[in-house]
């Protein structure tokens, strides 16, 4: 691991400097269901059976970090002419977040700034079905410490909303033969001054609501109904634990900004629901597939590596195209799209 690569927390407190020094997109489409014949593509098991069902393809791009410079603007698109020119296609594009570089600490005019230079390429580049998260970085204005913000209807969600074309912040759509419940993953940290990593202004969780309408859906989805969950920080993940000293204490100490810290009830709930068989996230910049009690926890890098500054920890700049089965088995390849 290269001594000069950026950390986590570096980008974090050199976040809003960079983005003041750089001073009819693709639309999700909630209740669209794709047709099977546009959807999937023909797939055989290693064995060379054809006995899992046809494949929906999908391209997961997640933390573009987009700013108005060229490396992002340029790397953003480039990743998309990639994942829509592969054969077979995808049905469409699951982004999970952090599409700009950060507006936490940003006034009103650089996020916007930002959110220009991310729609452009969408709207030059984007011609598949694309289907938003937000991400901890989308969220306007909880860095600043400007209590008069707060009854902005643009404070916190809702810029991103707005950008993105979205009505709520969490939502189904299908995409047959799969449900997808995609989650919002980033809440105010109620961490008290001096609590290790209370200087982070989030933190990874559902509020009640949320938790309740998530329970709703899988308590209403039929038996044989195939789940895949969305969200932007990971809801269980180990990678995390090595994305700085987290053992220095004698202990791990990961913060709970960086994976869902209600992941326990929220792994109790998929337990009750084996139908749920995906949770996809982004968040860590790095991959990981992880399968615990029969359910796979993707996280699929970042399509700016290292905030545009190579790869991080290892990870170049890259998505994943996620293959989901009809018998509910999940197969993941990471392309290093400037490397291919």
């Amino acid at each position: 691991m290269s001594k000069n690569r950026i950390t986590r927390r570096e980008f974090l407190i050199g976040a809003s400097a960079a983005v003041a020094g750089a001073a009819a997109a693709c639309t999700v489409r909630p209740s669209e269901t794709v047709r099977a014949n546009e959807a999937v593509t023909p797939a055989t098991s290693p064995g060379g059976r054809e006995d899992r069902g046809p494949a929906l393809r999908l391209a997961h791009l997640t933390d573009m970090h987009v700013l108005p410079r060229a490396e992002a603007t340029g790397g953003f698109a480039r990743a998309l002419r990639h994942a829509q020119g592969l054969q077979p296609p995808v049905a469409a594009i699951l982004n999970t977040g952090d599409c700009i570089m950060d507006s936490l600490a940003a006034d009103q005019g650089q996020t916007q700034t930002q959110w220009d230079a991310f729609l452009s390429v969408l709207e030059a580049e984007c011609t598949l079905p694309i289907y938003h998260a937000i991400g901890n970085h989308d969220v306007w204005g909880w860095g600043l410490g400007q209590a008069d913000l707060e009854s902005d209807p643009l404070y916190g969600k809702g810029f991103a909303l707005q950008a993105l074309g979205l009505s709520s912040r969490y939502y189904a759509f299908d995409l047959a033969p799969w449900r997808f419940l995609v989650l919002d993953s980033t809440h105010p940290s109620t961490l008290e001054a001096g609590a290790p990593h209370a200087d982070l202004a989030y933190t990874g969780r559902l509020d009640d609501e949320q938790f309740g309408w998530l329970e709703q859906q899988l308590q209403s989805a039929p038996d044989d109904q195939l789940v895949c969950i969305v969200s932007h920080i990971p809801i269980l993940c180990a990678c995390e634990l090595l994305d700085g000293p987290n053992e220095e204490t004698g202990n791990w100490l990961m913060p709970g900004a960086w994976m869902h810290i209600d992941s326990r009830r929220m792994v109790d709930l998929f337990l009750e629901h084996p139908n749920v068989k995906a949770c996809l996230s982004g968040h860590a910049h790095q991959v990981e597939r992880l399968e615990y009690h029969g359910l796979t926890y993707l996280n699929d890098g970042a399509v700016c590596g290292a905030w545009w500054n190579g790869a991080y920890m290892g990870f170049p700049p890259g998505y994943v195209i996620v293959s989901l089965y009809a018998d509910g088995t999940v197969e993941n390849e990471f392309i290093a799209y400037e490397e291919v």
